[in-house]
């Protein structure tokens, strides 16, 4: 997860100068152990043994090295979630494997990496970058699903299809935002096989 991916938001100097990678690796460590909040800029400069005038030339904020940190989280969920379905060739299954496969990755990230999970809450809150253009790629994925199906003949095709998308995002949207995630932990066994059931029922001919 310390793998530098593409910044959303602001940040400077070369993209993939070993620098940044320094920056980003040090910041990944400290907010691990002390958490977002509690970690400053002049932390990661006496961790890496450069000034925090050195580490502004690359970022511009700490904000901006949090969110290409939650960038890498929020990527690991995608990459987690693709990897459930890739080589799945019905689409009802995919839509099924789906659903489990972001249940089982969010929980992942909330138990295993706490401090960077509370990164993504606030990304949530501030609706930082990362989080649309993860939100975006979660929805396009599932449309694509959704469109093999009405292919396949296995979903129905009269409701429009970004519609068909943006309702059953909802449905997953608790176990996707970290800010909800919380407040249903207790539904995680059941909640993957349960739902998508409940779905796959509403796109059946």
């Amino acid at each position: 997860m310390n793998k530098t991916t593409t910044h959303p938001g602001p940040s400077r100097g070369p993209v993939d100068h070993e620098v940044r990678d320094q920056i980003i690796a040090a910041a990944t460590g400290h907010f691990r152990l002390y958490g977002y909040e509690k970690t400053t800029v002049s932390d990661l400069a006496k961790a890496i043994g450069f000034s925090k005038a050195y580490i502004y030339k690359f970022f511009e904020s700490k904000q901006a090295i949090g969110e290409l940190i939650c960038a890498n989280c929020l990527r690991q969920i995608e990459m987690d979630v693709k990897a459930a379905i890739d080589g799945i060739d019905r689409p009802p299954e995919k839509l099924r494997r789906m659903f489990k496969a972001v249940v089982d990755a969010s929980l992942r990230l909330f138990f295993d990496d706490r401090k960077l999970y509370d990164i993504a809450a606030s990304a949530a809150i501030g609706r930082w970058a990362a989080v649309g253009v993860f939100e975006g790629r979660i929805q396009a994925m599932l449309q694509d699903i959704l469109r093999q199906g009405r292919e396949s003949e296995d979903f129905e095709r009269k409701t429009p299809l970004d519609e068909t998308a943006s309702a059953i995002y909802l449905v997953m949207r608790p176990y996707l935002n970290p800010l909800l995630l919380q407040y249903s932990l207790d539904h995680t066994d059941a909640a993957p096989a349960q739902l998508s059931s409940l779905v796959l029922r509403s796109l059946s001919r």
